[in-house]
Order: C-alpha cells, then structure tokens, then sequence
C-alpha cells in the first residue's frame, strides 16, 4: 500500500508565518519588510479603535497595504473578553468581521485574542462565529504545528532572545517525514519603542528566499491543513479525490505528488 504524507504547497514540508497586532502606522515599515523578503504575515485589527487613533493604520489604506498579506480580527474595541459576557464577545466578533470584510473584499476569519484573554467558553463561540482559529499570547519555542487552533501559540514574539538561534534551527530542519512551523508575533510598534528595527529586518533577510520554506498567512496555513483532511482517499491509498477548491501537495511513498482541484489522481 502507498504510505501518504500530507504536504505543504510545493510539497514543502516547512511554513514561515507571522502575526502582527493592533493595527499602528508602524505596520507600513513592517510590511515592506515582509515584501523585499517574500515574507508572508497576519495583521489583526481592531474596526472600532481605527476612526479615533491617527497612529493606526486608516480604513481607506488597508486594503493595499496589506495586500497579499492577511488581515485578520481582534474584536471591535479590545476588551479583556474572558471577563465579559459572551453575548458581548459574539458582538465583539461579529461586527469586527463585518467592519474588515467591508475593508478587505474577502471573508476575515482569523483572531489575536486581545489581551491574550480566551476561556473554553470562548472557544467553543469562535466557530459559530467563523472564526477558524485564535492565536494566544507566549511562546513555544518549538515548530510543532498547532494541536488545538483555538489556543495556537506562536513559536516565539519576535523579541524573544532566542529569535535568531530559532531561526537558524528551523532553516538546519531537513526530516521530509514531519512538517515543520516557525510562527512569529508581536506588535510593530515595538520596534519604534525599543529602536530595534534592525531586528525584524535581520530576522527577515535570514528566513526569505528559501526553496523549502513555504511562506503562508495564518489562515492559508488552516486551510491548507483543512484541505488535507478533506481529501478522499481510496481505502488501499490507489488513488485520491480532491473536493477542495485549491490544489493539494501530498508524499507518495517519497514522490512529491500534485492532486488537482476537483480531480481524481490515480496513485502508483
């Protein structure tokens, strides 16, 4: 029988994804950061907060700014939700979707707890809610990918010592038998506050331009995830479906293997 592994697109078996929050006019610095580096970020937003902050990012730039990068929510006003009631986390959520889908042009789907605040309650909202995953707050310093997408937590804030040394292990990861995800977080305004720039710049010229990294949004990278497990699978592996919208990359005993949109793909 084939022995199958779920893929990256490409068939690659590492991402690099970053999430930014707030919204603040540092966020143009750091976007052109991203895109001289062919790197990939999610900027959370709060709706209701931009109209009456001249330092956040304006509802008529959004759009281009961060186009080809994700923007994502981070409720309405930034409450501390776990201590709110849950009719007012939904409203929270909701109007923010509205309030950026109407910015944006596409369905926003992803959220940064504000505050880092989340509760099981919470949790169990998001997707009634289409929220497809929350991002906490802290580190894992490790590239595991996400057992629980309601409480994904990133590898490291980008001014984690150990940022460099982490990036450097994850560039040296070469097993094609396990996926691998470096994931990133903070606030750009940081960078302004503690005049470290350089930092993300260094950082960004490390991790861009590598053919085995897949450079991906927080929610490409679910839906890519999401897409492997919809896929159909023969019951001896002889060959696949792929129901899905996009193109999925999976490993046929070592081949890399391109299964088609809406196509079957017979398996050798």
């Amino acid at each position: 029988m084939n022995k199958i592994y779920c893929c990256f697109p490409g068939g690659k078996h590492k991402a690099l994804t970053l999430s930014y929050d707030d919204g603040k006019s540092a966020d143009r610095r750091l976007v052109q950061i991203f895109n001289e580096n062919g790197i990939k970020g999610t900027f959370n937003l709060n709706s209701g907060i931009i109209p009456n902050d001249p330092d956040r990012v304006q509802a008529d730039e959004i759009k281009t700014l961060y186009a080809g990068h994700e923007v994502a929510c981070h409720t309405v006003t930034h409450p501390t939700i776990a201590r709110s009631p849950i009719t007012e986390v939904a409203r929270e959520m909701l109007d923010d979707r509205i309030a950026l889908e109407k910015l944006t042009g596409y369905p926003v789907r992803g959220l940064a707890y504000p505050n880092g605040s989340v509760s099981e309650e919470i949790e169990r909202l998001l997707p009634l809610c289409g929220i497809r995953y929350g991002r906490v707050v802290g580190s894992s310093e490790s590239f595991a990918l996400p057992e629980n997408p309601y409480r994904w937590q990133a590898t490291c804030h980008h001014n984690n010592p150990r940022l460099m040394e982490l990036g450097k292990q994850f560039l040296e990861l070469y097993k094609t038998q396990y996926l691998y995800l470096m994931y990133v977080w903070g606030h750009s305004y940081e960078f302004n506050n503690n005049d470290n720039w350089d930092r993300i710049e260094e950082f960004c010229r490390l991790m861009g331009g590598h053919d085995d990294i897949w450079y991906c949004t927080n929610i490409e990278f679910m839906d890519c995830m999401d897409d492997f497990k919809n896929l159909r699978f023969a019951a001896d592996n002889s060959f696949v479906f792929n129901p899905n919208a996009n193109d999925a990359y999976i490993s046929v005993n070592g081949n890399i293997v391109c299964v088609k949109a809406g196509q079957t793909t017979f398996l050798r």
